[in-house]
């Protein structure tokens, strides 16, 4: 039955939709994720943390805690072992259209954020209530997130994390789980700061030691470099001759695992984008895109390069067997192909870093996990009773998080993939009916800073309704900022 909903959400439909909603992004923007990419950068490492927010880094730092985890290393191995090397290509370009669609809904999020219980809160739910006027259509949001952040998807990091860890140090995959539970525990019962205050640390350190790694493994095998090249662009052609007649595969696995690893246009990236605290939504908008390049670009291709470059993949038959069988049966697909990658080059080393990439990778997808349907509720319940549907929340969490650690692999990414799906389809939809507002302000953005100004919002002089925060709030804010200080 999960599979058949997979077929459903994930059909040719789909990867065109995406494709499509991406491109037209793109092109009404003029291709922002080129020309702003110096703004991307700088905007990054700006602006601080208020009371009411996060800074504008904090809020990279949780959206990539939810877009770095398992889709880079086991997500990735995947699209190479069911779509061929080509897949890579159709993930780097996904990455780079998608871009367009991430400055589109974390804008979106930012312009329709609210304060609520002191602390801002903003995403999909909030911007199709206030932009679209849709409330049901919010609801049904909310509650598919609810169900995909805290109950399906969290199985597909942990149980990740417990395979690598069983493989790498023979710990039982109970004893792993426990263990995840009591420190994911001990982060979200802390709240959004502390989920913050882990997340700015731990993602860049990994991130940045897990590239440094591929960067060796690519020098050592430097002389295969135009044949690695030339092989992904051939097969995601189908110009290859053992590829050529998987490009449709190469399409689909390449969209779908690029989707899964970089969650542009999904929905996830928006929630955090809400929290920061900036003077214009673009602002943060163009962080949110930027941070879809370190996920792809940077990180899936890590992966791929060790994979391709030391040979260490297999990859299927739509017709049964192999057209590239270099590793046997033993090892299936995911992250067992980037640990004998690194294992031929480092003896010894593979096994035991992945799974402690895995480990913080993972990890921190779940507390971002944690925190976007932290939003939902917030936004589904209010009152007395949102206190304990947060606590309910961090049960449930907690239990799927086990639960995941110890079932069967296949079923854990199946579910994931049900609630992705579930997610982009909604999310899309209504991202494309809100185009008009999110690409007035960035014309706003752009206006300003020719102007030599530093951008401020004022959704009333773009004839944009329903902003509550940025009417009323903000200025209070910020006279409240100056006092302060």
């Amino acid at each position: 039955m999960i599979n058949w909903l997979n077929g459903v959400l994930w059909s040719t439909p789909m990867i065109i939709f995406c494709l499509g909603v991406g491109l037209l992004f793109s092109i009404l923007t003029k291709f922002l994720q080129v020309r702003h990419l110096k703004d991307m950068v700088s905007l990054t490492f700006k602006g601080k943390s208020s009371s009411a927010g996060i800074s504008s880094f904090q809020a990279l730092s949780i959206a990539l805690s939810g877009r770095v985890g398992t889709g880079n290393i086991a997500g990735t191995a995947t699209a190479i072992a069911f779509g061929g090397p080509g897949a890579v290509f159709w993930m780097w370009t996904i990455a780079f259209i998608g871009a367009a669609s991430a400055f589109i809904e974390s804008t979106l999020a930012q312009m329709y954020k609210v304060k609520q219980d002191g602390q801002y809160r903003g995403g999909p739910a909030y911007y199709i209530e206030k932009g679209i006027g849709w409330k049901w259509y919010a609801v049904l949001f909310a509650v598919a997130t609810l169900l995909a952040m805290s109950l399906l998807m969290p199985g597909i990091q942990s149980n990740s994390i417990a395979v690598a860890v069983e493989n790498a140090f023979s710990v039982n995959t109970y004893v792993t789980a426990t263990i995840l539970i009591a420190i994911i525990g001990v982060i979200i019962f802390g709240g959004v700061r502390r989920i913050a205050n882990v997340a700015q640390y731990v993602v860049p350190f990994m991130a940045v030691a897990y590239i440094l790694l591929s960067l060796i493994i690519v020098f050592v095998n430097i002389t295969e470099l135009p044949a690695v090249i030339s092989l992904i662009i051939s097969s995601a052609f189908g110009a290859d001759a053992a590829f050529g007649g998987i490009i449709g595969l190469a399409i689909s696995w390449g969209v779908k695992r690029g989707i899964y690893s970089n969650e542009a246009g999904q929905g996830t990236g928006p929630h955090a984008a809400a929290a920061a605290e900036v003077s214009h939504p673009a602002k943060q908008g163009l962080v949110q895109s930027f941070s879809v390049y370190i996920d792809t670009l940077l990180v899936c291709s890590a992966t791929a390069f060790m994979i391709l470059f030391t040979g260490m993949y297999n990859t299927e038959s739509p017709e049964g067997g192999f057209i590239v069988n270099n590793l046997g049966t033993e090892i299936p697909a995911g992250a067992g192909y980037t640990q004998a990658a690194i294992e031929s080059v480092l003896p010894g080393f593979g096994a035991a870093f992945v799974a402690v990439a895995l480990f913080f990778f993972a990890f921190t997808t779940i507390m971002a996990y944690y925190y976007m349907a932290e939003t939902n509720i917030a936004y589904l319940i209010r009152g007395k009773f949102n206190k304990v549907g947060m606590f309910v929340l961090k049960v449930v969490l907690l239990l799927a998080v086990f639960f995941g650690a110890v079932r069967e692999a296949e079923l854990a990414w199946a579910f994931g993939d049900v609630g992705l799906g579930l997610m982009v389809w909604l999310n899309l939809i209504a991202i494309l009916i809100l185009a008009k507002p999110a690409l007035r302000t960035l014309k706003d953005y752009e206006e300003q800073k020719k102007q030599g100004k530093d951008p401020v919002f004022d959704p009333k002089k773009l004839g944009i309704k329903n902003a509550d925060y940025w009417e009323e709030e903000y200025k209070k804010d910020q006279e409240k900022d100056k006092l302060s200080s």
